[in-house]
């Protein structure tokens, strides 16, 4: 079984201090499996890097939501062992003008320049939500990007579906949790504004009368659990 240490380059003397430890790839193609050494953010990014391939979180940030409460050691023994299982966590995606970016957290619609509101128009499913909104944006979530930014927004979290705020709406505006296969389509009446997923660096910018939608990505992400299962 092939395993790749995935890292930041702030831990880079600890990765390969843990790969040389326990034989495991700094670098390569075509991993069975890949273990993402820092916290909930490092997963992100090599979920960008290599879509689809499973991924086990080991703690090397003080902030780790998704870090399993046993130790390293325990975790990578589990896993050389096989004795885990992978859970399914599901993708959503951006499509502009057949540009697309995928997220597992979170696709963020922003202003492009901080001192300026943009105005767009929303619909989910073909409905429209409103009239002209005018605001910073909007976030639309995942479950497992729900403790995130849109939390930050709604002070709220969900367990299924897909979570939709208002980032700072000029008009008191309540956050949505829509079913997961859902339609969302922004058009922007006054930008500039740009679209990001995640916390990658590949970002869309919308001019006036340009179009997002967001939806559920065809994609699943597929994360390593290790416990409680011996």
């Amino acid at each position: 079984m092939k395993i790749l240490l995935y890292y930041s380059q702030r831990k880079k003397a600890e990765a390969k201090e843990l790969a040389r430890k326990y034989g495991f790839c700094l670098e390569g193609e075509n991993p069975d499996i890949i273990l993402c050494y820092g916290g909930d953010g490092t997963f992100l990014k090599a979920e960008a890097d290599y879509p689809g391939i499973p991924k086990a979180i080991i703690k090397g940030s003080q902030i780790c939501k998704q870090c399993s409460s046993l130790s390293n050691e325990e975790v990578i023994e589990k896993i050389k062992k096989k004795k885990y299982k992978i859970k399914k966590m599901t993708k959503i995606e951006a499509r502009v003008e057949g540009k697309v970016l995928r997220a597992i957290n979170d696709i963020i619609v922003h202003n492009h320049d901080p001192r300026h509101a943009i105005r767009y128009m929303l619909s989910v499913n073909g409905k429209q939500i409103g009239g002209t909104i005018i605001g910073d944006g909007i976030v639309v979530a995942t479950p497992f990007g729900a403790s995130g930014y849109y939390r930050s927004i709604t002070d709220s979290v969900f367990n299924i579906g897909l979570g939709l705020a208002f980032n700072n709406s000029t008009e008191a505006s309540d956050h949505l949790v829509l079913d997961d296969d859902s339609k969302i389509l922004l058009k922007i009446i006054r930008g500039p504004a740009t679209v990001y997923a995640d916390n990658q660096k590949d970002s869309i910018v919308l001019k006036d009368g340009d179009e997002v939608e967001i939806l559920k990505s065809s994609e699943q992400a597929l994360l390593i659990y290790c416990e409680p299962y011996s």
